[in-house]
């Protein structure tokens, strides 16, 4: 087959999809404008229905780059696609203050914040949501939108049943602004939704920063969390992900997508400064049942500079980071 007959085929095959998907979201709308009054049973379930709130985990936040001299500017700086390597080490690559304990900015002029479109969900939803990713369909940057439209079909409603939430995932766990933020968003869902309280949905390092809210806000998640629903969170932490990612980077999109996304080694130079990645190294004095190990071909001096296999445990992978990162560089 010719490549433009490919091509042909591959993109009116995109086109089909989009449209499924248009028609799908036009039904969609369509019932719930739809006059009269509701069916008893239908009126009755709304009422009884408890809120949802989705909290995303790593990366799982749409993030925009903002210039305080410059209320106009506003660039989405993850995720995307176009511009990916560029406008992530420009705008994303920061600094920890130890003094504040948060990451900074490298420009005193930039600020990064989480869009709060959608209720919260638009920052969770598809993460780069350029007509770019919808025409080629690239499902990778999908997080919470399966779910998300699962959840409408069900007959949740946006802005009264189900809310997200979206947070900087560079900062710590702990730090105000995020407690602040997750407690303002429970407060709107719980009076939003006539007093129920609401159930959590978190995904990975999302469930450590609900942990976080529960531990130092221990009365306010009583009064409005009603169930907390965890997904693949790393409560003793994620030995193997974060490991890799402090030595050798972190790579999100493999095979040919990968050219289009942020560099692994571009990523390794935000993940090395942001709190929230250290928070999730190994708890050493979990029981394990198999200990998690770092295994690290190293020369060995006293041997001519002989390779060898040399093996760390939990405890002992802090020194390897420490002598691995010592005269780490950002070269803008």
């Amino acid at each position: 087959m010719a490549p433009s007959t490919m091509f042909g085929a591959a993109f009116g095959m995109r086109l089909r999809v989009l449209r499924r998907h248009f028609l799908r979201r036009r039904r969609r709308w369509r019932s719930r404008r739809r006059g009269g009054p509701a069916r008893k049973g239908e009126e009755e379930e709304d009422e009884g229905r408890e809120p949802v709130l989705l909290v995303s985990g790593m990366g799982g936040s749409v993030l925009h780059a903002r210039r305080r001299s410059n209320p106009k500017f506003d660039l989405r700086v993850w995720v995307r696609i176009v511009l990916a390597d560029l406008e992530f080490k420009k705008y994303l690559w920061s600094l920890y203050n130890v003094d504040t304990g948060c990451v900074e900015p490298l420009d005193d002029d930039v600020e990064i914040v989480v869009p709060e479109d959608d209720h919260g969900l638009f920052a969770i939803d598809i993460l780069d949501p350029s007509w770019f990713v919808e025409l080629l369909n690239l499902s990778m940057v999908y997080h919470f939108h399966d779910m998300i439209d699962m959840l409408v079909d069900c007959g949740y409603e946006k802005g009264t049943t189900l809310f997200g939430y979206g947070y900087d995932f560079r900062q710590s766990n702990r730090i105000d602004k995020a407690m602040a933020g997750l407690r303002a968003k429970l407060e709107t869902a719980y009076k939003a939704s006539g007093g129920k309280r609401v159930n959590i949905i978190s995904h990975s390092m999302g469930g450590l920063l609900v942990r976080c809210f529960l531990s130092m806000n221990h009365d306010i998640f009583s009064k409005y969390v009603n169930k907390w629903i965890c997904i693949a969170c790393p409560f003793q932490g994620a030995p193997g992900c974060i490991n890799d990612s402090l030595l050798t980077g972190l790579q999100f999109v493999y095979g040919f997508e990968s050219f289009f996304f942020v560099s692994r080694w571009a990523m390794h130079q935000l993940l090395v400064e942001c709190p929230s990645i250290y928070e999730m190294l190994p708890n050493p004095y979990f029981k394990w049942k198999e200990k998690p190990i770092i295994q690290v071909w190293r020369k060995n001096p006293e041997k001519d500079g002989l390779v060898e296999l040399v093996q760390y445990e939990a405890a002992d992978c802090v020194s390897l980071f420490e002598e691995a990162l010592k005269n780490n560089e950002l070269w803008l």
